[in-house]
């Protein structure tokens, strides 16, 4: 799928709040939701250099296109924490299976019960919830006994969701309500959450699927941004196209040398962002190593962000108006840089406390 062709339906997702269904198809025709399937599942193996080079170049033509892509890819390498049993059930149908993820357990407890789990709860903000196959949810740990935080695999049939989300920006992301009500969960279909954060899995793996979870979590949200980011460079440069030969007024050499540096700050998040996948794809993760790439990728969106801004300004008016695909992908990038997992803040002390108490 190419920026071209996911930008052809990006004003009506943005409007409807959902992207088309030819747009979910075509995503998982390009195998975004099998990228990180263990290759005994019929999975591509991926890693995640390539995922977040393709992730962001549909972002160029809709954000909230790329941002489903990538959650789609990052939801199926949470899978892969699943006993083997429960990844031979998920992955029942086909690598290709579409899985929603929520890591936030937001209050909800599982409680133990006889070969597995009895699970009640509702989980916020799940992206592309509407057209998925299964759902990973987690929950707090239960009153008594085990203290450990655990994420569960539910398919179609045992949730449904509530139309709750109606953000300015990402809106055709439709990140919804889930719901399950009272679900049996067995035993095989769960996985201690603190071994994804780690990257502890029972089964033999790729380096990327062995990544610890904050040494790509912040990429997984920030691929679509940049991807954005690169959408509006090339909105700003069609409009100051317009007249290229134009009178070198005051405002026109601003507008230029706003392009120039924001193309700049692009180019160098991008870089950040490489470092960051190269990290994860190379293996032998630690944990500075890991709060390194957190802390990278939360700075490259910051970075991204002002870039966006800026380009936005060389629009002017124009790319203010409801119909101008900048104002759309200004609104895109700051509803999706406000991600809990794209906070300078907790990412940096992480860094600074690791690195400090070595």
């Amino acid at each position: 799928m190419t920026a071209e062709s996911a930008g052809r339906g990006a004003a009506e997702a943005d409007a409807s709040g959902r992207i088309g269904a030819e747009t979910v198809e075509a995503l998982t025709a390009a195998g975004f939701p099998s990228a990180f399937v263990p290759e005994r599942w019929g999975g591509a193996d991926a890693t995640c250099g390539a995922v977040a080079k393709a992730v962001a170049e549909i972002g160029a033509g809709c954000a909230s296109a790329a941002w489903i892509a990538s959650l789609l890819a990052y939801s199926g390498r949470f899978a892969a924490y699943l006993p083997t049993e429960g990844q031979e059930e998920v992955w029942a149908k086909g690598p290709r299976t579409r899985l929603v993820s929520s890591m936030v357990a937001s209050g909800v407890r599982a409680e133990p019960t006889a070969g597995g789990w009895r699970l009640s709860g509702s989980w916020l903000y799940v992206s592309g919830v509407a057209f998925a196959d299964w759902a990973l949810v987690s929950s707090s740990p239960p009153r008594e006994g085990d203290r450990n935080v655990r994420v569960f695999a539910v398919p179609r049939d045992v949730f449904t969701y509530e139309d709750t989300w109606e953000a300015i920006g990402m809106h055709a992301t439709g990140s919804h309500t889930l719901t399950v009500a009272d679900a049996f969960v067995p035993e095989y279909r769960a996985f201690v959450w603190d071994d994804m954060r780690q990257g502890i899995l029972a089964g033999p793996a790729t380096r990327a699927q062995s990544a610890p979870l904050f040494s790509v979590n912040g990429l997984t949200f920030a691929a679509p941004i940049l991807g954005a980011a690169r959408g509006a460079q090339i909105v700003a440069g069609q409009h100051l196209s317009v007249q290229p030969n134009g009178p070198r007024t005051a405002a026109r050499e601003s507008s230029l040398l706003s392009f120039a540096r924001a193309a700049t700050e692009i180019d160098a998040a991008e870089l950040l962002l490489q470092r960051v996948a190269d990290t994860a794809d190379g293996g032998l993760l630690d944990d500075g190593l890991a709060v390194r790439s957190h802390r990278d990728a939360t700075v490259a969106v910051q970075i991204l962000m002002g870039a966006v801004d800026r380009l936005f300004g060389v629009t002017g008016t124009r790319g203010q108006a409801r119909s101008h695909r900048m104002q759309r992908i200004w609104r895109d990038v700051h509803t999706a840089g406000s991600h809990a997992a794209l906070q300078f803040e907790p990412a940096g002390l992480g860094y600074a406390r690791r690195l400090l108490s070595a």
